[in-house]
């Protein structure tokens, strides 16, 4: 079952997106704005993210996207948005989208999109370890042992130690 995390301001759209998603059998976890989004983009898990490219606040989608990428988060991201002239599609190419859909869509294009992000991430080969020293740091299961010996750490404390060990 594939986590997505979408990230939409308009209560509707982040509905009709949830329902797809959930009919396709994904998990999906919701946020309305940037910060919010942000931060539950780096602290989780997730397969992929739908991004909203225009969001309320101070951080709006190619703001957060950007923020995702100098976090060194390769998550796989679907921008959304009513925007849909030709500089806007590569202005979120180039900050860091895997792909970009303009609205209206179509349900069905957009779990199929999903899934061919998803696919491409699982054939590419991830590094899946990092190693310093006889520091290991295991990036799918978010743990880490020093010497053979596991290290107990909290969620912030595991990101902090992969931040510094990249």
């Amino acid at each position: 079952m594939s986590k997505i995390l979408v990230v939409e301001d308009d209560l509707g759209t982040a509905s009709e997106i949830e329902a797809a998603l959930v009919d396709h059998g994904c998990t999906v976890t919701q946020s309305a704005d940037g910060r919010d989004g942000l931060v539950k983009a780096i602290s989780g898990t997730f397969d992929a993210i739908v991004l909203d490219r225009m969001l309320p606040g101070t951080l709006d989608g190619l703001a957060m996207l950007s923020a995702l990428r100098a976090a060194s988060v390769q998550t796989p991201v679907l921008i959304l948005s009513a925007l849909s002239a030709v500089d806007e599609r590569v202005r979120g190419l180039k900050a860091g989208g895997d792909d970009y859909l303009t609205k209206p869509f179509e349900a069905l294009e957009l779990t199929a999109r999903l899934d061919v992000l998803m696919r491409r991430r699982t054939n590419t080969a991830q590094e899946t370890v990092l190693k310093v020293g006889d520091l290991e740091i295991n990036l799918l299961t978010h743990t880490a042992s020093r010497a053979g010996t596991a290290i107990d750490l909290l969620p912030r404390e595991y990101q902090l130690l992969e931040y510094l060990a990249r």
